[in-house]
């Protein structure tokens, strides 16, 4: 039974894994807009976003 589980979190995982890369990549161009904007909300709303998807990616690819 603990096999079926971690099986079917693992396919869940390869799902999750590619809407997390796009996620981050819209994430980085909304910072890119911000910075050029000088947006400081923003910008400090971005990087808190990103550093989520990163822990969230990096618990994916264990």
């Amino acid at each position: 039974m603990k096999q079926l589980s971690q099986t079917l979190s693992r396919k869940d995982a390869e799902k999750r894994i590619p809407e997390v890369r796009v996620e981050i990549d819209t994430e980085l161009a909304v910072l890119h807009q911000a910075l050029i904007k000088k947006d400081y909300k923003t910008i400090k709303l971005c990087k808190q976003k990103l550093e989520e998807l990163r822990r969230e990616m990096l618990l994916l690819e264990i």
